[in-house]
């Protein structure tokens, strides 16, 4: 089964592409490899995924349509898992076109690609944050949406378009509504590689809203297996969206203080709510469970675990 990965050099992308290719598929990766955050770890993430046979890599923009025609052409794809775009909340409320370029018209671009190949199968990114500041906790797959930025309002986008695509042209489109994924080779911008930086690195950390905040952190390794399920499973036909969350949030002060365990004392800087900023996640998983696509979730102590002893190695210490 020959499968393409676009934002393959990103934290999501990364990871899965290396859960499939243990798993003999093959993989086609797509990555503008830009400098939103460290490029040095995004090309050390395909060193890796480069060892592996069944591996391609194409540096490409996805605004780039001559260069798509040609990837489409040449290969014949099973299934689409499209998680490349321009990340950060913050960031988009700065630079808002970057967000409309790379998250709207790419994200058309390959949209565009699957319905004219009849591709099947076609996975994509959303986000937590297109429930925006509701507080109907769990947050569930059927409330209202208020995306209160460019980023998340770009997530909603995407998800109506899917769902007009999957309606007038019969592709199965799975929307991913990411809830704070974290672990090994995960993004430097994240609040949580940034408590890892804190501890080892001595740098300050900020805490926003004075430690208030909860997210529902959601361990990489039960990400890729979620992933792998849905392609397996027969229980999807049409257009679909689906929290990827573990539905126990954490208080960011109690995440720092279960660090601080395994390392030394953090210097924390507590201030104000910032732009952009949500209060709480805390997403349902009733409808993963229910379609089997997991069975039960990594615990955050050793999901932590995990990530400490990989940021130690690949960060030397």
């Amino acid at each position: 089964m020959k499968i393409l990965v676009t934002g393959v050099a990103g934290f999501i992308g990364f990871n899965l592409s290396k859960f499939l290719l243990d798993k003999k598929f093959k993989i086609i990766g797509l990555d503008n490899i830009n400098d939103y955050y460290s490029v040095h770890l995004k090309k050390d993430r395909l060193k890796k995924l480069k060892q592996f046979n069944d591996f391609k890599f194409y540096k490409i923009d996805l605004r780039d349509t001559k260069k798509l025609d040609k990837i489409f052409t040449k290969h014949k794809f099973d299934a689409v898992y499209h998680f490349a775009a321009q990340a950060g909340v913050r960031y988009s409320v700065d630079h808002p076109r970057k967000y409309i370029d790379s998250n709207i018209n790419g994200f058309f671009n390959i949209l565009e690609k699957v319905r004219s190949k009849k591709i099947k199968n076609f996975f994509y990114a959303s986000s937590s944050s297109v429930y925006g500041n509701s507080r109907l906790f769990p947050l569930k797959e059927k409330n209202h949406l208020y995306p209160t930025n460019t980023y998340s309002l770009t997530k909603k986008f995407n998800e109506d378009l899917s769902s007009i695509y999957s309606k007038f042209y019969n592709i199965k489109s799975i929307g991913l509504r990411f809830f704070t994924v974290y672990g090994e080779w995960g993004r430097p911008d994240m609040f949580y590689s940034k408590v890892l930086d804190a501890a080892f690195k001595k740098k300050k950390l900020y805490v926003n809203n004075y430690g208030n905040h909860s997210r529902d952190f959601t361990y990489i390794k039960d990400v890729n297996l979620i992933l792998y399920n849905l392609l397996k499973s027969k229980n999807f036909n049409g257009n679909e969206v689906l929290n990827i969350c573990s539905n126990k949030p954490l208080n960011i002060v109690k995440l720092i203080q279960s660090v601080e365990k395994e390392t030394s004392k953090i210097k924390v800087y507590k201030r104000k709510m910032q732009q952009a900023d949500v209060l709480k996640t805390h997403g349902d998983n009733k409808k993963i469970k229910k379609y089997k696509l997991i069975k039960k979730f990594t615990p955050v102590k050793i999901g932590i675990k995990n990530t400490l002893d990989w940021y130690k190695k690949y960060n030397n210490i």
